[in-house]
């Protein structure tokens, strides 16, 4: 059930009308409403998904009382142990195996050995990766005596199931959601229009931004080889659009649902295509992974209390981590290095004082700090053809007919700049809001052009449903 579809309007529909009807007074009533219909969301597109996402949450929930219960060293690393093995191996079976199995056969076959590869067939459910870490943080919060474990299974399952963020996130964090589904939810006319007008926002990118560059992406990549230089690097601008139209328009959606339902849910975008350098694009983009890697990855290994050497180590390892999080190809894994590395440059770079290029690592002036943002969203676009190509090696194949004489002729596609640059526009307009269509302080005519314009744009762009690129990761 895609959130652009009708089905999915029907199913919300019930969802809310018996929320505050049945639940209006009762937590217990709203939480058994939430989990129900979280678990038919989810079995709607494959019902065995069910089993993995009980196995999951239940394997957590109990592994946390027993750390609760316990004050031996030893048994606590166990009890992880098992939290650790039993997620990351359903993560690892859907997700990584062929892709290993793969590069150990290509691996000894170098060295004379003859392996014959049968790919084991595997649909990766949906959302897996998602709330497997939304999962492990509990379990990793428990035992660092962050939070306390929860001893109420409704609470827990729906924390992990809640339907508005299961499939791509945000990556929410329990001790956050809990307290959340412990108290009796009251519906907040305001919090509530806001929830509208973020939902609206969301299908907006989806459907005008994300959609809509999908089809011209399909096309460019398709025949990249007979295009010229300047359509490919247009290509490469759309893919960019496509995929934060995509993701961050879920987010949208999902935050706003959640504000329907009474539970706040974190920010997951804040206008990356305005930082100005790559530490401000990772504070802007895809923030609940940005995060989960810091805490539960990049801290364990020392963070920066380590040697300037091992804190840029543990930075590059974040950063292949990341790429190897979104999927179990070669193209994830470069992707990731990539922006490790162009991380690490400017991490050091940034730290020569008498250093001033175009204000990419100072705080500079409108112009600077102009070009500064258009600098990182062109790396940022063009490191974005290895998320989008099958190989590495047609990545680079894309690369080589992009760079080019014909670089610097008109593009083929460049109808969708007209959609494109007036939705930058008002996305700086509106950078100090939580979002962008935040406009609750706006004169009421104001609002509703910007409404009707919105639903116009909408209903002129939406032709058949397109799945959402995060649902395969």
């Amino acid at each position: 059930m895609l959130f652009n579809t009708l089905d999915f309007g029907i199913f919300f529909s019930i969802v809310f009308a018996l929320y505050w009807t049945l639940g209006k007074k009762s937590v217990k009533a709203q939480n058994y409403i939430l989990l129900l219909a979280s678990y038919f969301f989810y079995g709607y597109w494959d019902w065995w998904f069910l089993i993995l996402l009980f196995i999951s949450s239940a394997t957590d929930f109990l592994v946390a009382i027993l750390l609760d219960q316990t004050s031996s060293a030893r048994r606590r690393k166990l009890l992880l142990s098992i939290s650790l093995i039993v997620n990351l191996g359903l993560l690892f079976s859907f997700k990584y195996f062929n892709f290993f199995i793969g590069s150990f056969i290509e691996k000894f076959s170098f060295a004379g050995f003859v392996f014959t590869r049968n790919d084991v067939s595997f649909i990766l459910p949906i959302g897996i990766s998602f709330y497997t870490l939304q999962t492990l943080s509990y379990t990793i919060d428990v035992y660092r005596k962050h939070i306390p474990a929860t001893r109420n299974w409704v609470e827990f399952f729906t924390y992990v199931s809640f339907f508005p963020q299961l499939a791509a996130g945000p990556i929410e964090r329990a001790g956050k959601m809990l307290p959340q589904f412990k108290v009796l939810r009251s519906f907040d006319y305001t919090a509530a229009k806001d929830g509208m007008r973020q939902i609206l926002l969301g299908l907006f990118k989806k459907i005008v931004i994300a959609d809509a560059c999908g089809r011209q992406v399909d096309l460019i990549f398709s025949d990249y080889q007979n295009l010229n230089g300047s359509t490919l690097f247009i290509g490469a601008i759309y893919f960019l659009f496509q995929v934060y139209g995509d993701f961050s328009g879920y987010s949208d959606m999902a935050i706003g649902m959640g504000r329907l339902f009474g539970l706040k849910l974190s920010q997951n975008f804040h206008y990356p295509f305005l930082a100005k350098n790559p530490r401000e694009l990772w504070q802007r983009w895809h923030i609940s992974l940005t995060t989960w890697f810091r805490d539960y990855v990049y801290i364990p290994l020392g963070g920066n209390r380590q040697s300037e050497f091992r804190t840029q180590v543990n930075l590059l390892i974040v950063f292949l981590l990341s790429g190897l999080w979104h999927g179990a190809y070669w193209t994830f894994i470069v992707w990731g290095a990539i922006h490790g590395v162009v991380f690490l440059f400017h991490r050091n770079l940034s730290t020569l004082k008498p250093l001033k290029i175009m204000g990419f690592f100072q705080k500079s002036t409108r112009l600077t700090g102009f070009i500064s943002a258009l600098t990182v969203f062109i790396y940022f676009s063009l490191s974005a053809v290895f998320f989008r190509s099958a190989t590495v090696s047609e990545a680079l194949d894309y690369f080589r007919h992009l760079w080019s004489p014909s670089l610097f002729t008109i593009p083929q596609h460049y109808s969708k700049v007209f959609i494109l640059l007036p939705f930058i526009l008002f996305e700086w307009y509106q950078r100090d809001q939580t979002h962008a269509l935040q406009i609750g302080n706006w004169k009421t005519w104001q609002r509703w052009v910007t409404y009707y314009l919105f639903m116009a744009l909408i209903s002129y762009y939406f032709t058949t449903e397109r799945s959402y690129i995060y649902f395969q990761f």
